[in-house]
This record gives structure tokens, C-alpha cells and sequence, in this order.
């Protein structure tokens, strides 16, 4: 593998985290409820604290299969 194949995989995850960024600020200033859905579980104790997500990661699998799946079968046109 050369360093122009290298370049363009490092840039393409650069141009993913952007987007992924840009998402998690939107999420935030739109006030998403992602993190205090129904299915997630929170649990507190005196100097304990546990947080799993699962509503929320369900939800953010099945958005980024489709959009995975949708951007595919753009480029294989």
C-alpha cells in the first residue's frame, strides 16, 4: 500500500469524525433525547454510578445501518 492510499484513508476518517461531530452537536442543540430514552438504564449507588444505553444504541444502529445501506447503493450506481 503507498502513502496516496494511506492519505485518502486518513482523510475520508477525518471527514467522518467532522460528521459525526457535527451530528453529536446537533443532537445537543436540538435537545435529542438520546442517552435518557425509555430503554436506557441508569443506576446509582453511594460512590457508584453505572449507565447503559441500550435504547439509545439500538436506535443509533438501526439509523447508521441505514444510512450505510442508502449511501451504498448510491455508489454502486
Amino acid at each position: 500500500m503507498d502513502l496516496s492510499t494511506i492519505a485518502r484513508w486518513v482523510i475520508l476518517a477525518g471527514f467522518a469524525i467532522i460528521i459525526i461531530g457535527i451530528g453529536l452537536w446537533l443532537a445537543g442543540r436540538f435537545d435529542l433525547p438520546l442517552g435518557r430514552l425509555p430503554g436506557d438504564i441508569h443506576i446509582e449507588r453511594d460512590g457508584f454510578s453505572c449507565f447503559i444505553p441500550l435504547a439509545t444504541s439500538i436506535i443509533l444502529s438501526l439509523l447508521l445501518t441505514l444510512a450505510l445501506n442508502i449511501l451504498l447503493r448510491f455508489l454502486n450506481r
